[in-house]
């Protein structure tokens, strides 16, 4: 049996059994309307500070009766579940520490780990720079220079070799891992920012977000081996090795594109209804569900790869960005520009939200060791130095 307990724009859980289950889907219908009043209380009290103390007098008198009104209906309507409130689970993330990180106070993106030289590849994409971390002795080892604003970073095992999208100069950057050097340099299109690999193939796809295309890069001879046009701008590009096929999001179009890696076609362009802004991507290939973050209205989209019809909505983090996933735990990670973080439980079929909390400062972006159970997120404090938080789950050891 398939179970979503999840919300969305139909307001209802979806499940494939077509049975209810009432009580949990109140409450995360109620916790998704507490967010959201949440966020409204907070455009609110931004706007009463900037106004003047006339403005300022008459906008509290016009909108907090609204905001009280809103507040004493969600009491009323939560007043006969509070028996079973302790039912819905804790935030299960704790702050192991944080780490200073060098450069300078600015933009941080994506994130890639090797668990087996326990090297963390940070992009800093304001220094132009990536920064790599040792996990286990907790500190920077190296800051690799001339990655003009760099985005996207993948490690590929196999090579032992990073792929790094240099934004600023419309090229991707191979580094060995080992010794830390820049080993090649390869156009591609306007404005590369997400990366996947192919391993039969011995490909890496780019997404050229502006260019509307993939590029495809042969990594044996760091070539560029074909230029794939997609239209709109481009998402993430995520690889599964299920059906041996790469699926790009299509952000401005709203759907999901299928492309067949050894011919380089579009298979298909799945639509995805109500999808504003798909930008984030991860595919589960043993379930054959996708997972879309959608940062135009914070929400995920679980998109079943085998029916090609979406299945869930859940409300996310504000601003959703980069998805990642620890397999130990069967946890997904959606992590916002917001500086929010959402967090969901998948067990086969079944998905359920565990939570969305403020992490830190833009906390856009998180990779996940599997094994410890560790999370990292670079913050860029613009008040203050960067830093690396590492969380771990509250139900395990540090």
């Amino acid at each position: 049996m398939m179970v979503f307990m999840g919300t969305g724009s139909t307001g209802r859980a979806c499940r494939a059994s077509g049975h209810s289950d009432t009580l949990a889907v109140f409450k995360w219908e109620l916790w998704g309307l507490m967010l959201s009043t949440a966020r409204l209380s907070e455009r609110l009290a931004t706007r009463h500070a900037q106004a003047s103390p006339e403005k300022r007098t008459k906008t509290m008198i016009k909108d907090i009766p609204g905001s009280a009104q809103l507040w004493f209906c969600l009491l009323l309507l939560w007043a006969p579940f509070s028996a079973q409130a302790s039912e819905i689970p804790a935030w299960p993330l704790s702050t192991l520490r944080d780490i200073p990180l060098p450069g300078h106070s600015t933009r941080w993106d994506y994130v890639t780990f090797d668990p087996d030289s326990h090297q963390l590849f940070l992009a800093h994409l304001g220094d132009d720079t990536v920064v790599v971390f040792d996990t286990r002795e907790l500190r920077v080892i190296a800051t690799i220079p001339q990655v003009s604003q760099v985005h996207g970073v993948l490690y590929i095992p196999e090579l032992h070799r990073l792929y790094a999208s240099a934004t600023g100069t419309d090229e991707v950057v191979a580094i060995d891992s080992v010794s830390h050097q820049i080993i090649a340099r390869i156009p591609v299109g306007n404005h590369p920012d997400g990366l996947t690999y192919v391993p039969g193939e011995h490909e890496l796809f780019v997404s050229d977000e502006h260019g509307g295309t993939d590029t495809v890069i042969d990594v044996l001879s760091n070539t560029r081996r074909a230029t794939i046009p997609l239209q709109g701008q481009i998402g993430n590009s995520q690889y599964d090795s299920a059906s041996g096929h790469v699926f790009v999001n299509l952000q401005t179009l709203g759907q999901l594109a299928e492309i067949d890696p050894r011919s380089h076609q579009v298979l298909a362009r799945h639509p995805l209804p109500k999808a504003h802004g798909n930008h984030g991507l991860w595919v589960d290939s043993v379930h054959q569900l996708a997972f879309v973050a959608c940062s135009d209205d914070n929400t995920l989209i679980v998109f079943d790869l085998e029916n090609h019809r979406t299945i869930a909505t859940f409300p996310v983090a504000r601003d959703p960005d980069v998805l990642a996933y620890d397999s130990g735990l069967n946890w997904l990670y959606v992590a916002g520009e917001s500086g929010e973080v959402s967090l969901f439980q998948i067990h086969g079929r079944t998905v359920t939200p565990l939570g969305t909390a403020w992490l830190g400062p833009n906390a856009h972006s998180v990779a996940v060791d599997s094994d410890t159970h560790r999370a990292w997120f670079p913050l860029w404090n613009k008040k203050g130095p960067s830093v690396l938080r590492i969380t771990y789950p509250t139900t395990t050891s540090r």
